[in-house]
């Protein structure tokens, strides 16, 4: 029987991805699709062919092909997320994949003197922020995805979190996307509040070049980010929680559409940065101490801290061992050179793989092995709150805020148990930075204990606002199966992530699922806003909202553990 790749139908198919995006940008072979098939830390599967279209005219020609041949279509940006949701899952599908890069496009456009600004798929926090910070603004997210190498569009498609307490999830109501009806024809929709004519490929080119005016955008297009969370998440009595990522109440066509549109810019609001802000680093051995600030903080101030940040102090202890180069590495060089590593990482991996005697991760074990010549990174004082407190909590201002809550803190220390420091600028950002490094510690600390460790469980919980019992206690019998927990989150949203080393030769999968039932008794939500991937069961309101966008099923299927099928066929079928 012929190879799949090798049948008429898809040489014709990879012969005019080739002659759209150019030869050295069409991937067929498992060394060269390697990176993009394989998740983060989850998921893989084969692929007919990795593209990488360098304008938005090719994607949409891209997009256009491979709908007219019949394949599934896995939209990938940075491929930064942590359940799987923008590679394939296995190898089970009906058709056959092409997955689309989108890492060529980058670039955004400022509008309304950088009140707001339009991004192209491949734009990057890390671009945004440089462009934006020229200008004294922020985008919707700054540290924690921005460390690894985030995209501005992956995180509106999955409404990803963060850290900034007063923005809320990623959201907006404005965008440029390609949907697939009913008929199985695609269609260009521009719903940008930006007049950019009718023909689809002129839309796309003016929208490239940013060649619009002030004339052509309509400022009552939509909203471009989620302006009712700074009340919602100040309601710390309501028994449910702040966010999480099937609440329909934030999804708007590209936002929450996690994949099953083509989605080619997006719309945001920026955001005034803070000038000075003071971090404060609080320790403490009672979750009910930080539970009582976490309230204060979020009821009894006009003004709402910029962040507030957990970590607990196993966390605190594996990722100044195993994401020791990684913080030191952003501390030299920024984040920009990260997404370099990471694909210097997997091109060195691939070629280890060629020789069987060398072993698996062979990449982070080297970087591991020479952490052990990379000095001390963390300041003196958070290694002595490491020592005293079991729980860590750093508290982000701004300077107009500093003043007040340095005198609440030290009021309410008089009689609690825990203390508090206020940071140096270096401290501050040393506390921010160490704690953003936990994600990627966890993946390293199992690939350098492959033989103690079968795999990760990482949940990302959102608790119920007004749960004061917050801090996870788990029966005996799922914690004699794990090595060993990391528990992180933005703490005032009460968002957790939750890592567990599983022990060798038990199910990690089979662990989780154990997990989930402890989780749905304490009222929480889950994924909080990682999104569904192929990790987790969509609820049948979010599954409704992915046939409403894509009724074909070829963008993206299996996502929510639902059919993989054409046309939503059932598994069964």
């Amino acid at each position: 029987m012929t190879a799949p790749a090798q049948t008429p139908a898809n040489q014709s198919l990879l012969g005019r991805l080739k002659d759209i995006a150019g030869h050295s940008h069409v991937l067929t072979s498992e060394a060269d699709t390697y990176r993009f098939r394989h998740g983060f830390r989850f998921g893989a599967g084969k692929v007919l062919a990795v593209v990488q279209p360098g304008t938005l005219v090719e994607l949409w020609r891209v997009a256009q092909a491979c709908v007219a041949a019949g394949k599934i279509i896995i939209m990938q940006a940075a491929n930064t997320g942590l359940t799987g949701g923008s590679t394939p899952d296995g190898n089970d599908y009906d058709r056959e994949i092409v997955l689309i890069s989108t890492l060529r496009l980058t670039g955004a456009h400022l509008i309304g003197g950088g009140k707001q600004v339009v991004c192209l798929p491949g734009a990057t926090l890390y671009e945004l922020e440089s462009m934006l910070g020229a200008i004294g603004r922020e985008p919707h997210s700054v540290i924690g995805s921005s460390c690894i190498g985030a995209s501005v569009l992956g995180g509106i498609s999955n409404n990803s979190g963060g850290a900034l307490v007063q923005r809320g999830p990623a959201y907006t109501e404005m965008a440029v996307f390609g949907q697939v009806g009913e008929d199985g024809t695609l269609r260009l929709v521009n719903h940008l509040g930006i007049q950019l004519g009718n023909d689809p490929e002129a839309i796309l080119n003016k929208l490239q070049a940013g060649t619009f005016s002030d004339a052509d955008i309509d400022w009552d297009a939509g909203r471009g980010h989620d302006n009712n969370y700074i009340t919602h998440v100040r309601d710390v009595d309501a028994d449910t929680p702040a966010r999480f990522n099937a609440d329909p109440a934030r999804w708007h066509e590209a936002a929450g559409c996690a994949g099953k549109l083509v989605v080619f810019a997006v719309r945001l609001d920026t955001f005034p940065a803070a000038k000075n802000p003071a971090v404060f680093y609080i320790g403490s051995n009672s979750t009910d101490e930080l539970e009582d600030l976490r309230r204060h903080m979020l009821t009894a101030f006009e003004e709402l801290p910029i962040a507030g940040e957990y970590i607990h102090r196993d966390a605190f202890n594996i990722a100044e061992k195993y994401g020791k180069d990684t913080f030191a590495i952003i501390r030299k060089f920024g984040t920009k050179f990260l997404p370099k590593l990471f694909a210097t990482k997997a091109k060195f991996d691939i070629f280890a793989k060629k020789f069987g005697f060398l072993p698996e991760n062979l990449s982070d074990r080297i970087m591991q092995a020479l952490s052990v010549f990379i000095p001390p990174q963390l300041p003196r004082r958070m290694l002595d709150y490491r020592d005293k407190f079991e729980h860590h909590l750093m508290v982000k201002t701004s300077a107009t805020l500093a003043g007040p809550m340095k005198a609440y803190l030290e009021e309410f220390f008089r009689t609690a148990t825990g203390e508090f420091f206020e940071c140096t600028p270096d401290e501050g950002t040393c506390a921010f930075l160490h704690r953003f490094a936990v994600a990627g510690a966890a993946v390293r600390y199992r690939a350098v204990h492959h033989r103690e460790a079968e795999d990760i469980v990482a949940l990302d919980v959102a608790l119920r606002r007004n749960d004061r019992d917050w801090f996870e206690k788990l029966p005996q019998e799922i914690e004699e199966k794990i090595i060993v927990k990391l528990y992180y989150g933005h703490f005032l949203c009460h968002v957790m992530h939750q890592d567990y080393v599983i022990k060798k030769g038990y199910n990690a999968m089979d662990v989780e699922h154990s997990m989930l039932p402890g989780l749905d008794q304490r009222g929480a939500r889950y994924p909080a806003e990682h999104n569904v991937g192929h990790l987790y069961h969509a609820p049948d309101v979010m599954l409704a909202h992915y046939r409403e966008l894509d009724p074909c099923n070829c963008m993206n299927p299996g996502i929510g553990l639902a059919t993989k099928k054409k046309n939503w066929v059932a598994e069964s079928v």
